[in-house]
């Protein structure tokens, strides 16, 4: 039998020789012609087909022959018609019978062989072939599988892929276009991807008896005739989805943890794309399915351990560069003309810089020179096979590559990728499997670098928001670590600020948000991490308030009063401890912590500060406490605040404009309140004083009370004294007290009308049964008596003179502040009246113990009030209604005193006092 060359790199048809062409190597620089072409030709891409004489070459490639060294078979070439009909009975005696023995195996593929070079000249045999082929590709899948798996004993093998190689170039199709072919296209790349290696072959043939095959030259053999037949695919059927599809076939394999199979699956793709590069005829369309996966594998393969791997992985990258530079020249259209030469550009300084001889264990100027010519699908295949390359554990090398190739690809494509909800789903499920530091700090940069562009900021956000609280270690340091300039990170706390914001200024609604929680907690790990903090210094003012809210929004609540997304805890149990409030209290405190506010920390520590914040009655006890030591102890970041508070005070709910006009109120006191325009001080607490709620009229009254601290607008304040006045008869005491507060900083400037209403009011007070509204309520009388001109003295003389009962009976009470005071304004009444009581009437001791003292003060207060008070009516009056020791008091003063009236005013008066 003639000799038969099972390379396809030449291939004899009918006496002719087809010749396989490949480029030459005075071709000129790739990247200058295309830029040359793209300056002055036009293209219609409907009628294009590109050729090999269109490819140059790029400098620094070595444009090699492929080898014809595959070894030979010998067969018989047939002749004649007889010959024909004898080798088809002869298959067909196959296709309906077994094949037994290594014999049968080899005669049967010979004689197919045979067939198939006759295919050019006769009919009968195409017409048998083509019928057939169904049962030929059956065979072969039977064929393959029954080869051993972990050796090689005979060239059967190897005759398959010759076959099928030659049937390529007759354009019969075994491995292509059906699902059994594409079968046995899966059969026949892990038959030969599964083989052992080189040296197992070396030592099995060690131990293999005198007289066997070679199986490591048999192997040689085959595995070229494998390449071979890869290369057959791409030169005979001109469509790039036959490279997608080969590619689809070797991934697993390039992909393997064992380095003699990806060794030999990255030769075989690198056979595939030279020769592809040599003899790009192609159909339209001109377009890479894969390319993003085939170049991100390249690139991570050009990072390999294995010396042989990279130096195969970085030819391979050269070849494909080479035909992805000539397709998107060819596919290009007008509009993207432009960007076309920017990529050209970019990717000739990459080449110019580094020399495309670095693809050799530099994969990240793969991701360089590569990343103009992807468009958005590609760079996200680039990217999620660059992300499986971090599952690689057992080499670090890899890992490595990948996290340098996200890296350097992200920064290198700004803002053109898409599906990043996707990539960043990715990232995040595989930091808990990196253990690496440096590439997880890789890994957390590419996130930096989404994060930190405007187009992805919101979406890297929602991805990262929609984790549980509290986030896992490994999302709570991609938050600490993030690293991005001082503008953008200013624009990601800007953006997290605008999320809370937004849930608190909606009504209030049966459930709080997640994204509150997911933010709060983000902001404490944000705020935990160094790397932000001169934007949290930056925005202080505006973390501060929005937290604050978060508190008072977050209060009673528990996780169940969250709406939480479906699924988001699936299998996990959330500790009663995880609140709203936790997150939003941890972030309050570590932002004051972080931002050197150490004394306003300590002081809400030393005054129960943080306790007063998270109860619902004494939040805004908390705000004031908290807003008085920021403008102590730093009143230039108070003032920041006061100014950003002005338009925020008439937004969100109520929660929110409670807890912004508490924090705003108390900084009325400083100088700056003084000078803001009336609408945003007196205007917006005249509304507060007359609001429905409670609170609000508090907020209103502290507001009156820290702005009549300045001088200039006591003017303006004294127009709201109608309804401070009627604050006096509140029935909460802490509106009353600051009603008082208020009127004591005004009283010496009040007219004698308004005095003397104000007296009255206050009279009524001093039964009050809250000791600190009865005794402020008597300071403040004390200090409009003081406040009395002497030309207004007669006026309220009458109101003076009702009050001296009540205040000597008071100066007894149980509680020694009201006694005290009782008798501090006793002597401001006598003063008033140019009188001067008894001294008993200052002693402390209870009257019970002193009566003959107190017979004194009777006498004197008798004389005195005669024909001016009914002073033995008011002592019955506080005998029955006043609180126990008062009534006791009075029942002493009334007995003694009617000793000193006589009898038949005492008739007239009621006489029950005397049976108590």
């Amino acid at each position: 039998m003639e000799a038969r060359s099972s390379s396809r790199v030449r291939n004899t048809i009918c006496g002719q020789e087809v010749v396989i062409p490949c480029a030459s190597d005075n071709d000129s620089c790739s990247i200058e012609l295309q830029l040359r072409r793209l300056e002055v030709t036009g293209k219609d891409p409907s009628s294009l087909e590109l050729t090999d004489l269109d490819i140059p070459d790029i400098p620094g490639l070595p444009w090699e022959f492929l080898s014809d060294n595959f070894g030979h078979l010998t067969h018989q070439a047939p002749s004649g018609e007889a010959t024909v009909e004898r080798l088809i009975q002869t298959t067909q005696e196959f296709f309906n019978g077994e094949l037994k023995g290594e014999h049968a195996k080899l005669t049967f593929l010979r004689s197919l062989y045979s067939l198939s070079q006759t295919l050019p000249y006769d009919e009968t045999t195409e017409s048998f072939i083509h019928s057939h082929v169904a049962d030929i590709v059956q065979i072969l899948s039977v064929l393959v599988q029954e080869e051993p798996q972990h050796s090689v004993f005979s060239p059967v093998r190897q005759e398959i892929f010759v076959i099928i190689t030659d049937l390529s170039y007759q354009d019969v199709h075994l491995l292509f276009g059906s699902e059994d072919r594409t079968e046995l296209f899966m059969l026949i790349t892990k038959s030969v991807m599964t083989l052992p290696s080189v040296r197992t072959l070396a030592q099995l043939q060690e131990i293999m008896p005198d007289g066997t095959c070679n199986s490591e030259l048999l192997y040689r053999q085959t595995f070229q005739a494998f390449c071979e037949m890869l290369q057959s695919l791409v030169v005979k059927d001109p469509h790039l989805e036959n490279l997608d599809i080969i590619f689809k076939h070797m991934e697993p394999w390039l992909q393997s943890v064992k380095d003699h199979r990806r060794e030999r699956a990255t030769i075989s793709m690198t056979q595939v794309l030279k020769c592809l590069s040599r003899h790009l005829s192609l159909k339209l369309p001109l377009r890479f399915q894969r390319l993003g996966y085939l170049v991100a594998l390249m690139a991570l393969l050009c990072g390999d351990p294995l010396e042989d791997v990279v130096k195969e992985a970085a030819k391979g990258t050269q070849y494909l560069l080479q035909i992805t530079l000539e397709l998107k020249y060819i596919t290009h259209d007008k509009e993207n003309q432009q960007s076309l030469k920017r990529a050209l550009r970019k990717c000739q300084a990459f080449l110019e810089r580094y020399s495309i001889l670095c693809f050799h264990s530099c994969p990240f100027i793969v991701a360089q020179v590569f990343e103009g010519f992807l468009d958005s699908d590609e760079l996200f295949q680039f990217v999620m096979t660059t992300l499986d390359g971090l599952k690689n554990r057992r080499h670090l090398c890899t890992q490595e590559s990948a996290g340098e190739l996200l890296v350097t690809l992200v920064k290198n494509a700004e803002s053109r990728f898409e599906k990043v909800p996707e990539i960043m789903g990715v990232i995040c499920a595989q930091l808990a499997i990196i253990s690496h530091s440096r590439v997880r700090q890789q890994i957390i940069n590419t996130v930096s670098l989404f994060i930190s562009r405007p187009k992805y900021t919101d979406i890297v956000l929602n991805h990262l928001l929609c984790h549980p609280v509290p986030y896992d270690r490994h999302l709570a340091e991609l938050w600490r670590t993030l690293e991005v300039e001082l503008f953008d990170t200013h624009w990601i706390l800007w953006r997290l600020l605008k999320r809370l914001q937004k849930c608190h200024n909606v009504p209030t609604q049966e459930k709080m948000a997640y994204v509150a929680v997911a933010t709060t907690n983000a902001l404490y790990e944000l705020f935990m991490g160094n790397r932000l903090q001169a934007a949290v210094q930056q925005l202080f003012p505006q973390l501060l308030m929005t937290l604050l809210i978060q508190i008072h929004q977050s209060i009673g609540l528990t996780m169940s009063d969250v709406a939480v997304p479906s699924g988001l805890y699936t299998g996990q149990e959330v500790s009663s401890e995880v609140t709203p409030l936790s997150f939003a209290m941890q972030a309050i405190k570590t932002l004051l912590l972080k931002t050197s506010c150490l004394q306003e920390f300590n002081i809400m520590e030393k005054n129960k500060g943080w306790t007063l914040l998270k109860e619902k009655d004494c939040h805004l006890q908390g705000i004031f406490l908290l807003a008085n030591a920021l403008l102590k102890r730093n009143c230039s970041c108070a003032y920041k605040v006061m100014y950003l508070l002005v338009p925020l005070l008439n937004r969100g709910n109520d929660k929110h404009r409670l807890t912004s006009a508490g924090f705003f109120v108390e900084l009325l006191q400083s100088p700056v309140g003084r000078r803001l325009p009336r609408t945003y001080s007196i205007a917006r607490l005249k509304d507060w004083l007359y609001n429905g709620n409670h609170l609000f009229r508090i907020i209103g009254l502290r507001g009156l009370h820290n702005l009549a601290k300045h001088q200039d607008l006591r003017e303006d304040i004294e127009s709201l004294l109608p309804c401070v006045l009627i604050s006096l008869c509140e029935a909460d005491k802490e509106i009353v007290l600051l009603a008082i507060k208020v009127l004591l900083q005004l009283v010496r400037s009040l007219d004698i009308t308004t005095l003397a209403a104000m007296m009255r009011t206050l009279f009524s007070l001093f039964g009050d049964v809250r000791p600190e509204v009865c005794r402020f309520s008597m300071t403040l009388f004390g200090a409009s008596i003081k406040s009395i001109k002497y030309p207004n003295k007669k006026r309220v003389e009458n109101q003076v003179l009702d009050s001296l009962i009540p205040l000597l009976l008071y100066s007894q009470d149980e509680n020694d502040a009201v006694a005290e005071e009782s008798r501090r304004v006793l002597a401001i009444c006598a003063q008033f009246l140019n009188w001067k009581l008894p001294q008993v009437v200052y002693y402390k001791d209870p009257w019970y113990i002193i009566p003959t003292e107190v017979e004194a003060i009777c006498e004197f207060f008798e004389k005195k009030c005669k024909g001016k008070i009914n002073i033995l009516a008011q002592a019955l009056m506080y005998s029955k209604n006043a609180k126990l020791p008062i009534r006791r008091s009075a029942v002493l003063f009334a007995g003694l005193l009617s000793k000193y009236m006589d009898h038949n005013e005492l008739k007239t008066k009621d006489t029950d006092w005397i049976e108590d």
